[in-house]
């Protein structure tokens, strides 16, 4: 079982697997990250683009009304505290955000491994759906429509791939 914040949820989408991922796993996620999506969506841009796509996708998905508002700070937005609080209802296996600077809080305050969606795209390879060079290039289309090329969160990225 994954639960799933807004960044995480767009990554998947413009890497164009969100449609494998909800396959194969089991995905959680608030309906504040569904307010985040919806507001998104309205950009005409890639990143609005791929909100739509998981907007459209809604039935495949499971999302939950939860108050996480004890759980923002100054680098926890509302949805990444619906979500935390998520996680502790449901104890899923993972939590996804692609919020490099809220991950380290993240992580101190579940108990599920917090990850980079990039993890998705290893499992799905493990799982026999991707290829690993299909894999990668999903990764590089993230990285350049969501303009982590050269950033940090790529090198993790990258990283999560080649383990």
């Amino acid at each position: 079982m994954i639960v799933a914040d807004t960044s995480a949820l767009i990554s998947l989408a413009t890497a164009e697997v969100v449609d494998l991922v909800f396959a194969e796993f089991e995905v959680h996620t608030t309906s504040v990250i569904m307010q985040e999506l919806e507001e998104t969506a309205e950009y005409d841009d890639p990143h609005g683009q791929a909100a739509q796509n998981v907007l459209e996708q809604q039935a495949q998905f499971s999302v939950h009304t939860v108050d996480g508002e004890q759980f923002e700070s100054s680098t926890i937005d509302q949805g990444e505290a619906s979500c935390i609080r998520l996680e502790e209802q449901l104890e899923p296996a993972f939590l996804l955000t692609d919020d490099l600077r809220a991950l380290p809080e993240i992580q101190t305050l579940t108990t599920a491994k917090v990850a980079l969606s990039p993890i998705v795209l290893r499992a799905l390879v493990k799982r026999g759906v991707l290829e690993p060079k299909n894999a990668q290039n999903r990764l590089e289309q993230i990285a350049k429509t969501r303009d982590w090329l050269g950033a940090p969160i790529y090198r993790r990225a990258r990283q999560l791939l080649d383990e």
